[in-house]
């Protein structure tokens, strides 16, 4: 018990020992809940043990891991996850070593050989097992409602909660509060007279740049900027700074927040995977709300539509075509994913057929992680390789807007960042974590209608009521 403590007093942020004696209770019952569990399976008070501390090591260690790279400890929500690694086993084992992935593979094998070996036939330990499961159990049941009652751990701030609770506590509690969130009501309908039919863009470009960031922010470095960012927010209706909440991944809280106008607080508990509860929001999603005015609305990502969920997900919110991997080309030997350039052909070309009133919302791939080595020449990376494909999406945006100049009808671009990389010693958690984003409008003559070329910095949540009162606003 004392080892297994100690091992959550690694996890960070640290926390002392001594100093959050609410998270004793909860983790000595899921201690001892886990220990009955290996009990009653193998028999061995040696072997239950053992993979007990395993199990609560393991977690210390992923959650450490995880803070090290992305600035947050290992979350509830994480774990829903798991499945995605059986599914898309690609996505993750390449971006870990060759010996590494080995050992993965072989480990489980290991494990159970030698579970195999030291299983205890006698009946009586195994029983033992069983009731120290279930008395630990019920008594964590009785302790959890108890702590939720009492209000502990109602506000999501999971920094302070891993401190002052413990890691697995803080699991626990967080997903018991997670699943208490209810849906909230439908969202308000836009009418005409507000929505300013007479006017909007017929055309709205969404794009969601994979680790889109300025890269002399990153680095200080001012011959690093990059001439189509600095174009477009010269051009720019509305550009600034986009306050994302993750860094280095979680891609859906950016786009969950762009495309239903959810805030953090509103969502709650929900904030750390608001896919997982999508489906109980629809009504807020940007399609969703534009289909009653005849905007026809296609997703983009040229990716495997079935991680996240959004095989499902998008067209429940309002979609009318999901364009996924299999309508681009096949990746180049000695890369990933899909090239920005190939995807900026792709929206010009659903540009050119777009001939109702349309939304196409596009989630790019090319500037994935990691950025450990060129995937091309397979030269030392780190921000070289960064810039490299950082570069092609600056020329996407480039395109785009020559492209949506010559539509002949009001148009509208939306181009941002999801997240910033996590390269280490280059960008790093701790620090800023926004990332740029800029809305141009063009007139159906193809002239750039600036405005007042306002910088002001919003939220993905205030991306999605800006894209609203863009299209509502007056042209010229």
């Amino acid at each position: 018990m004392v080892l297994s403590m100690l091992l959550d007093a690694t996890v960070r942020p640290y926390s002392h020992f001594l100093s959050a004696w609410l998270r004793r209770p909860v983790h000595l019952l899921v201690v001892s809940g886990l220990f009955g569990l290996f009990l009653a399976g193998s028999g061995n008070a040696f072997v239950a043990g053992l993979l007990t501390i395993a199990l609560v090591a393991l977690f210390a260690i992923v959650s450490n891991a995880k803070y090290k790279m992305l600035g947050e400890p290992l979350l509830f929500s994480d774990l829903a996850l798991l499945a995605a690694l059986f599914r898309h086993p690609r996505f993750y084992f390449t971006a870990i070593s060759p010996g590494q992935r080995v050992a993965l593979t072989v480990a489980p094998f290991v494990l159970l050989a030698a579970l195999a070996k030291l299983f205890v036939a006698q009946a009586q330990p195994h029983l033992i097992g069983i009731v120290l499961l279930l008395a630990s159990a019920m008594l964590l049941v009785v302790l959890l409602r108890t702590m939720l009652r009492r209000g502990v751990a109602s506000i999501p701030d999971a920094d302070a909660d891993v401190q002052r609770h413990g890691l697995i506590a803080t699991l626990l509690l967080y997903w018991l509060r997670w699943r208490a969130t209810a849906d909230p009501g439908a969202s308000p309908s836009l009418v005409a007279r507000e929505f300013g039919l007479d006017g909007p863009p017929r055309l709205v470009l969404v794009v969601q740049c994979e680790s889109f960031a300025d890269p002399v922010e990153l680095t200080g470095d001012a011959g690093l900027a990059l001439a189509g960012l600095d174009a477009a927010r010269a051009l720019a209706w509305r550009w600034g700074d986009l306050a994302v909440s993750g860094f280095g991944a979680y891609t859906m809280r950016t786009e969950y927040g762009v495309l239903f106008g959810r805030s953090e607080e509103a969502l709650g508990f929900r904030r750390y995977d608001p896919f997982l509860t999508a489906h109980g929001e629809t009504s807020y999603a940007l399609p969703a709300r534009l289909r009653d005015y005849g905007y026809r609305s296609l997703f983009v990502h040229p990716h495997d539509m079935r991680f996240y969920g959004r095989d499902r997900l998008m067209p429940a919110i309002g979609f009318h075509r999901l364009i996924g991997e299999d309508s681009f080309p096949p990746v180049p030997a000695g890369s990933r994913y899909v090239d920005d350039g190939t995807l900026g052909d792709s929206l010009a070309g659903l540009v050119n057929e777009a001939v109702e009133p349309t939304l196409i919302y596009a989630v790019t791939m090319e500037n994935h992680g990691p950025w450990s080595k060129d995937r091309l020449t397979g030269a030392l990376g780190g921000i070289d390789s960064y810039m490299r494909h950082l570069r092609s999406s600056d020329a996407m945006l480039s395109g785009l807007i020559d492209r949506l100049r010559h539509t002949g009808q009001p148009a509208m671009l939306v181009f941002f960042g999801d997240h910033r990389p996590s390269i280490p010693g280059i960008t790093e958690p701790g620090g800023p974590r926004h990332t740029p984003y800029v809305v141009l409008r063009f007139a159906a003559s193809g002239e750039i209608v600036t405005g007042e070329n306002q910088r002001i910095d919003l939220t993905p949540d205030d991306l999605h009521r800006t894209i609203l009162d863009c299209m509502r606003a007056e042209e010229g």
